[in-house]
């Protein structure tokens, strides 16, 4: 099957495609649209490897989200998945500051300590992290920073749904971190700069699906086939050849991903 696009992150497992997955993932193959779906905690995850077992162009990343569950991350229970051939990824792991709640440091510490324990499961099973950050790029840095001391090379991972500005974008490409943008840049032009002034192999393109539809969809159910809008705006915006753009972030997502 040919790879005309690459969705990097997107929740294909999720109930919102319950009524009509195998419609949505046809179409997908009809247009060569690829997907990472991605886990957010343990029970997720597993539908993501299972999701992903039954299609050629579906792979699967797991992990736990900072927020969407108050589990704990326990190694052994992602043991078995991570052995999975299609799992290409740890995560959506990371930190999540933007409702804190009432006791705030202790929330920061508990996602930052959980965040920690995935890093160290990826850099063990030698696969990729998939970040989740909001209102803590620094904080998120400080600790990729920390452990880039002890791993080098070894730590690696992509930015989801990049939400900062050029400087902390270059702090984490200086991490080895690659960013990935979704249908929200083909609407607001807050990250036309940062798309600008990152060097094309250093981007990735996701839809975050079935949330944030890119125009001309907005306020419909986002899908992996929409990447297409993101492509598209990528090039516009960095006055690039869309075909150069999409084999780019083709060729990004198959290296970085290991597919």
């Amino acid at each position: 099957m040919k790879t005309n696009y690459f969705d990097i992150h997107s929740h294909l497992e999720s109930s919102k495609f319950d009524s009509d997955r195998e419609s949505v993932i046809a179409h997908m193959k009809d247009e060569g649209v690829f997907t990472i779906t991605v886990g957010t905690d343990l029970e997720n995850s597993k539908r993501a490897v299972r999701l992903a077992e039954n299609y050629e162009n579906i792979f699967a990343s797991i992990g736990l989200h900072p927020t969407d569950s108050k589990e704990d991350f326990k190694e052994e229970d992602y043991i078995e998945l991570v052995k999975n051939s299609k799992v290409v990824a740890i995560g959506e792991c990371g930190l999540e500051f933007s409702r804190l709640g009432d006791d705030a440091e202790q929330e920061k510490n508990r996602q930052i300590n959980i965040f920690k324990k995935q890093i160290d499961f990826s850099v063990k099973y030698n696969k990729p992290l998939m970040i989740h950050t909001r209102d803590a790029h620094i904080e998120t840095i400080g600790v990729l920073e920390e452990k880039k001391k002890i791993y080098g090379e070894k730590l690696k991972g992509n930015i989801h749904f990049f939400s900062g500005d050029v400087e902390i974008a270059k702090k984490y490409i200086d991490l080895g971190f690659t960013i990935s943008f979704t249908g929200v840049i083909t609407f607001a032009k807050d990250y036309d700069e940062v798309i600008k002034n990152v060097s094309l192999d250093k981007i990735m393109s996701e839809t975050d699906a079935p949330f944030v539809a890119p125009e001309p969809y907005r306020g419909q159910r986002n899908e992996p086939l929409y990447v297409k809008e993101v492509v598209k705006r990528i090039a516009e915006i960095k006055e690039i050849n869309e075909e150069t753009v999409k084999k780019a972030m083709v060729e990004n997502a198959r290296t970085f991903f290991k597919i």
